[in-house]
């Protein structure tokens, strides 16, 4: 069984996704999949990744396959699958010598989805907090540095949008709440081209909050 699993061992498995049989190698597999990545195929890639981790778990290919169906997906921008298969990637080989790019690409999974600040920051909070793990557990990594040259994009929009919403609040009337977020774009994030605006409009709040309190 060992023998079978190895890199050489040929088999003939009959494929459901393409109707025929198959008869080949881990290493065909792998070649046939670095193949159809390498010209942009990135649907077949992952069909003959996900046939080579099926039909050779054992095989020493199989961690590639694991990692290529990950980047497959990235390509293809199926985010949401490319961050669990890297997640999984990174559970699975915690030590692998590809985890700084593992974890890069799941930053960079989240940073290409960064929408305008009047929109859900989830995935600018998400891609700010990843590319922070990375150069805390790796500093000195390649990949560190790269995702530590999307923050401040990440930190822009973040901030962006707590001032975005404060000036909503301002204009509604709600000073209170715009006077929190305000403070927050200056407690909680570098200057990234906020903090005049937010000091600023704290004075305006400000004002105008004593001025209800002097009505009242």
């Amino acid at each position: 069984m060992l023998v079978c699993s190895g890199c050489n061992a040929l088999k003939k498995t009959w494929n459901a996704i393409t109707g025929k049989e198959f008869s080949g190698s881990a290493q065909q597999l792998a070649w046939d999949g670095m193949d159809a990545y390498e010209d942009g195929d990135y649907k077949e890639a992952i069909d003959q990744f996900q046939q080579l981790k099926d039909w050779y778990p054992f095989s020493k290919y199989a961690i590639l396959a694991e990692l290529k169906i990950a980047d497959s997906h990235y390509h293809l921008k199926n985010y949401d699958e490319a961050v669990f298969s890297y997640e999984e990637f990174e559970k699975l080989h915690p030590r692998n010598e590809a985890i700084p790019y593992v974890i890069y690409q799941i930053g960079r999974c989240y940073f290409d989805q960064i929408d305008t600040i009047d929109r859900d920051q989830t995935p600018a909070r998400m891609a700010y907090e990843t590319f922070q793990r990375l150069d805390k557990q790796f500093p000195n990594d390649k990949y560190a540095r790269s995702g530590t040259e999307h923050i401040t994009t990440c930190v822009r929009s973040l901030v962006g949008n707590e001032y975005y919403i404060g000036v909503f609040y301002y204009k509604s009337k709600h000073y209170k709440a715009a006077l929190h977020r305000f403070m927050t774009v200056l407690s909680d994030y570098p200057d990234v081209g906020y903090h005049q605006k937010a000091l600023e409009y704290i004075a305006r709040c400000e004002a105008e909050l004593s001025t209800e309190a002097e009505v009242n």
